[in-house]
């Protein structure tokens, strides 16, 4: 493996910004300080000439599709798109066909990120109504952790007795990660609106569809639960105010036992979007209101949300072109995550340090991801170049994702993503894939 030397970068990480220079050897950060010079001949430098050089994201909540569902998206497609978007780590969901619920499926999704992914992998086993059993047998260093539908989304995974939830929450010691809607309340509403508009329903309604309402009888149901069985919880895609209640802010990450996240399409639109996006906006839960996207962003700048992520969820124009109640909810995120907030920092609305913070670092904590999520000598070299003035705009021909459209085509990004290093390898430059599979599994330090 070729060593690299960056020169010149402002490295972020920890709270701080300083220019130096950084060292990696055998996919390792061997060296990290104001000035160093090249060890031999064939170190591969790179002057950054004052980019920020940030630590690789880690996305704790991806749907790639792989097995079943790949006229979607696949574990090569969608990584490739990570890694253009500066996530070199990702966790994905257990909603695929068949569902990733036994020990054999899980292995299976391993063995296919092994040989295609481009960016580092693990994977969520999914909990259902009936497999305790293989539940139990999940190794918690090896797997990041468990998920649990509480309200049905693309799959129909939902667990819904409450016998099984409480048995599952009191056996087993893995984090438990929801999606958090209570499946009645959306049912009857979706029977209202189908009484009067049939299945064109209106898009301006799926927030009302899927409630604050939903939402929170949901999340604070599985909060009371973790509470009550002393479970790891780590909530997913929270989309109201009414939820950060849930949550405090009064600890340390490492010392909670109950988390949160925020998704970049509930920080970046609202139900106002929905007039002129449709259903390419249409995720489960639903973007709600710009009260609701202001209060999450305040949550987040004040720490009772931890991390970002961004349930990149591709289906194809065709699936998604189609009436309410047929086109499936969510969207491909992966590439344009990280643009997206920087953006926000171009706006003055948050800082580069508290985005390498919620990205990269918490969610090495929260999950325990071992020597990765920071820019620091023995961690795993996974890092991105980022010059914060190079615009560029989102259209068809630089879109990475295998569906071929985002939420964001036509957004003009202050901050373009000019190199990629996956465990101290380049694997993206500047709209370029190099053809390096250098990924690994994810390891876990629990």
């Amino acid at each position: 493996m070729e060593s690299v030397l960056i020169k010149n970068a402002n490295i972020v990480n920890e709270g701080e910004i300083f220019n130096g220079d950084v060292y990696i050897e055998n996919g390792f950060f061997k060296e990290i300080a104001p000035q160093i010079s090249a060890k031999s001949p064939d170190v591969q430098i790179f002057d950054a000439e004052g980019k920020y050089l940030l630590p690789g994201v880690i996305d704790d909540q991806v749907h790639f599709r792989e097995p079943g569902l790949t006229h979607k998206a696949n574990i090569e497609t969608e990584s490739r798109a990570a890694i253009a978007g500066g996530i070199t780590s990702f966790i994905e969901m257990p909603n695929t066909v068949p569902q990733t619920t036994t020990i054999e499926k899980l292995e299976e999704k391993f063995a296919i990120a092994a040989k295609t992914s481009s960016a580092n992998y693990s994977f969520m086993f999914g909990g259902t109504n009936d497999n305790l059993e293989e539940i139990l047998k999940v190794d918690s260093k090896n797997v990041a952790g468990l998920k649990l539908f509480l309200g049905s989304s693309t799959g129909n995974m939902l667990v819904d007795d409450p016998e099984v939830l409480e048995k599952i929450f009191s056996s087993t010691d893995l984090l438990i990660s929801v999606h958090c809607e209570d499946e009645q309340t959306i049912r009857n509403n979706t029977e209202t609106y189908k009484k009067q508009y049939g299945d064109d329903i209106p898009l301006k309604y799926h927030p009302i569809i899927r409630s604050e309402e939903a939402c929170y009888l949901s999340s604070s149901r599985a909060v009371e639960l973790a509470k009550k069985t002393g479970a790891r919880l780590h909530v997913f895609h929270l989309s109201t105010a009414k939820e950060l209640e849930l949550f405090t802010n009064k600890i340390p990450l490492k010392e909670k036992k109950i988390t949160a996240e925020v998704c970049i399409h509930h920080l970046w639109f609202s139900d106002k979007d929905y007039d002129t996006k449709g259903t390419h906006i249409k995720w489960n839960p639903a973007v709600k209101t710009a009260n609701d996207r202001e209060a999450l962003f305040q949550g987040l700048l004040d720490d009772k949300l931890d991390v970002i992520a961004t349930d990149h969820a591709p289906h194809t124009a065709e699936e998604k072109d189609n009436v309410y109640t047929k086109a499936p909810s969510g969207g491909p995120l992966v590439q344009h995550a990280l643009p997206a907030m920087l953006e926000f920092y171009h706006q003055g609305k948050i800082s580069i340090e508290k985005i390498v913070e919620k990205m990269s670092h918490n969610p090495a904590i929260l999950f325990q991801v071992e020597k990765r999520g920071y820019i620091k000598e023995g961690y795993c070299a996974d890092a991105v170049l980022v010059d914060l003035n190079a615009p560029w705009t989102v259209n068809k021909d630089n879109i990475a994702y295998k569906c071929g459209w985002s939420p964001f085509e036509g957004t003009t990004f202050k901050s373009r993503i000019t190199h990629t290093f996956v465990n101290g390898a380049l694997v993206y430059k500047n709209f370029k894939f190099y053809d390096v599979k250098n990924a690994q599994r994810l390891t876990f330090d629990r």
